[in-house]
């Protein structure tokens, strides 16, 4: 069974990089699975500055909507698996008219098959609902299906980091949570401080 790495954190933070470079010590061969696509000239730029950070070795697919089929056809002989990003790939479900709970389990099923794969695998997501409440109700919808599919994520991988401002600040390892300092656990006395 590989280990499934969840990448989050804001728009910006330092996820797709973060996760480049955990990939990079896997091995030559990684399988880069791009959800993006390409609507508008401003969205190419931004797919061309993203190929150029990868090592030309590495395969890259765009599967559609099809992932889970794609990374089990393409990935025999690879050192991993890089998904980037989970929170595209759940906006075109959406768009194809799935209901949030097709999309989890759309999403549990690609992250049995990612830590299924007898390799390491990646998954960058964003989290999108830190922010101001969407205005339409699809946009609810997006925020809502989003969030519930970073929870289906992070309950498959043995390792959640949390980017923040380019730093990873490690959320769970091995499977089990990490403590974090405001956690009132950590105080001698079992209580928090405030």
């Amino acid at each position: 069974m590989g280990h499934l790495l969840l990448v989050t954190g804001g728009t910006r933070s330092g996820k797709s990089r973060y996760a480049l470079d955990r990939a990079r010590a896997w091995g030559e061969r990684i399988l880069y699975v791009a959800t993006c696509q390409p609507a508008d000239e401003e969205m190419r730029q931004r797919i061309r500055r993203h190929q150029a950070e990868r090592p030309p070795a590495w395969v890259t697919i765009e599967p559609g909507l099809e992932v889970v089929h794609a990374i089990q056809q393409h990935s025999p002989g690879v050192d991993g698996i890089v998904l980037d990003c989970l929170t595209l790939y759940v906006s075109h479900l959406l768009v194809a008219n799935l209901g949030e709970h097709e999309i989890v389990q759309r999403v549990d099923a690609l992250c049995a098959a990612l830590r299924e794969a007898p390799r390491p695998a990646a998954i960058v997501t964003n989290e999108v609902g830190w922010g101001v409440v969407p205005e339409t109700p699809l946009g609810r919808l997006f925020r809502d299906a989003a969030g519930r599919a970073n929870q289906v994520a992070a309950a498959h991988a043995q390792e959640v980091v949390l980017l923040v401002c380019g730093l990873p600040v490690a959320i769970k390892h091995q499977g089990r949570l990490m403590q974090q300092p405001w956690d009132s656990s950590s105080s001698p006395t079992g209580r928090g401080t405030g």
